[in-house]
């Protein structure tokens, strides 16, 4: 349940422990960077205290030392913004922030328990069918701290050991230096792809590649791990199977098998048939020639079009009446999942490919767009603006999760190839398979992209929806209320060609 539950920082952080952690580390700078951090942190998940007060502080802080990102405060200002942090609590609560590091720890504990029932871990259990007798509560783990924003030899990562979009082996993931925790996944800061850290960090980077091959060989499965780099040094926070779109799970399934990581029967029982139908998102048409609004990163990939909402309770209701809708936020939160649920597809202005839009876009199918930084979003007036463009909320835009690009109105689709990886795949289980799969189909086009799907026939074929085309139903409707034999005849005269050049196409297709 990828950013379901809670996690608290830097816990246990007061007004001693944080003067021996400047002693310590020689660093006033990180101490009052972690302080505030944990301030807002344990506010938000065990007071209930809303991030909107916390943030107004922070653009209020930073405008008034003219620093473009929270990385750019000095330690005089960090601990300036900790003070007023700790206002904020005590206004909201009616009590002091508790500095006693049990209180603290109990605290957090219950909240960490009570999450396992909040609205977004509900609903992502009830949308993916987890049931109490498969996941009945949470466990709390208590782990010691590192810190990855001590400085620029320091940082923060989410990575993938193959790329959860395409199924490439090559780590995929991104990072953020002198940053911490929740930064990379929450949006704070627009993140670096891992492939830079080649040039940045060499030595950490040569470390992640171990890393991936120590992951794979182990859990025979593609990992989702989380990492942080301080003063140098590389630590795994934790590791999970990584969730990935169809596209990714079966070439990295094919590929797998082929590296001798796992065996044909394994590659074809971690691929499930619903995730098959994910290949069938439509792409862009290949003639389309529109000019770009802006690009983001392509996060999760598919074309959707859709009506622009601005929150999440209004994706689920307008989803629900029926309406195609396209979710548009700065950054998206775990308490937004239920507008991805009816949303068709999600454009973020900020967050990478990590991010929590992009992870659980991804494991939907869904098209996702993120980082888009040109596009600036004003939730309090609806609306969202784009150079000297604006855009209201029920205006229809297109992204494409493949190359992140976003397009004004609706945009044709096409439905993309077979890959040559589905093929073998298929192959696979046409030779493991005991059963015999017939399609559905009810015109040659249907009974083609049957067969190249694997259909060892047709099971079933709807002969009245040949004739379901606006060139053909006059001609059906003629036929009914026909006042006459002859005229009736007339009609079935006419029909009788189209219907037999279908059943021609369809044998054709299934010789």
């Amino acid at each position: 349940m990828p950013g379901m539950m809670d996690t608290i920082l830097n816990l246990g952080l007061n007004e001693t422990s944080l003067q021996g952690l400047i002693k310590q580390t020689g660093n006033e700078r990180f101490a009052w960077d972690a302080y505030r951090r944990f301030i807002q942190l344990f506010a938000k998940i065990a007071l209930n205290i809303p991030d909107e007060p916390f943030d107004e502080k922070m653009k209020e802080v930073k405008s008034a030392y003219h620093a473009r990102q929270d990385v750019d405060l000095k330690a005089d200002q960090l601990k300036e913004l900790a003070e007023a942090f700790l206002a904020i609590v005590h206004r909201h609560s009616g009590k002091p922030f508790p500095q006693d590091p049990y209180e603290q720890l109990d605290i957090a504990i219950k909240a960490v328990f009570r999450s396992w029932n909040g609205k977004r871990a509900v609903d992502y259990r009830k949308q993916f069918k987890i049931t109490s007798d498969q996941a009945s509560g949470t466990a709390v783990n208590i782990v010691t701290m590192v810190f990855g924003n001590m400085g620029n030899d320091s940082g923060t990562g989410v990575g993938f050991t193959r790329n959860p979009g395409t199924g490439e082996n090559l780590i995929y993931g991104e990072y953020l230096v002198n940053a911490q925790g929740e930064d990379v996944v929450a949006g704070i800061r627009t993140p670096k792809p891992i492939a830079e850290m080649a040039q940045e960090m060499p030595e950490i980077y040569d470390q992640l590649i171990q890393l991936h091959n120590r992951l794979e060989s182990h859990y025979k499965e593609v990992q989702d791990f989380e990492f942080t780099i301080e003063k140098g040094v590389l630590y795994c926070l934790q590791t999970r199977n990584g969730k990935m779109n169809a596209r990714g799970m079966v070439r990295s399934s094919v590929e797998m098998c082929n590296e001798g990581l796992i065996t044909r029967e394994q590659a074809l029982l971690r691929t499930h048939p619903s995730m098959l139908e994910q290949l069938l998102v439509p792409q862009l048409a290949p003639n389309f020639k529109g000019n770009s609004l802006a690009q983001g990163l392509p996060a999760s990939p598919g074309a959707a079009s859709g009506h622009i909402v601005f929150d999440a309770d209004t994706a689920e209701a307008r989803g629900r009446a029926g309406e195609k809708i396209i979710l548009v936020r700065e950054e998206t939160k775990p308490e937004d999942i239920h507008g991805f649920f009816q949303a068709q597809g999600i454009l973020t202005s900020r967050g990478g490919k990590t991010s929590h839009a992009a992870v659980v876009a991804r494991g939907m199918g869904k098209a996702c767009v993120s980082g888009c930084e040109a596009i600036h979003i004003d939730d309090f007036a609806r609306k969202a603006t784009i150079g000297d463009m604006t855009l209201h909320e029920g205006d229809v835009i297109t992204i494409d999760g493949g190359t992140g690009h976003v397009y004004a109105g609706e945009v044709p689709t096409v439905e993309p190839e077979v890959s040559e990886e589905l093929t073998t795949l298929l192959t696979w289980a046409d030779q493991a398979a005991r059963l015999e799969v017939r399609a559905n189909a009810d015109t040659p086009a249907d009974a083609v992209k049957a067969r190249a799907f694997g259909a060892k026939g047709i099971g079933l074929c709807r002969t009245e929806r040949m004739f379901n085309s606006t060139d053909r139903l006059p001609i059906v409707q003629e036929m009914i209320l026909a006042d006459t034999v002859e005229e009736r005849q007339a009609a079935l005269d006419r029909l009788l060609p189209i219907q037999r050049n279908d059943f021609k196409g369809i044998f054709k297709a299934m010789k």
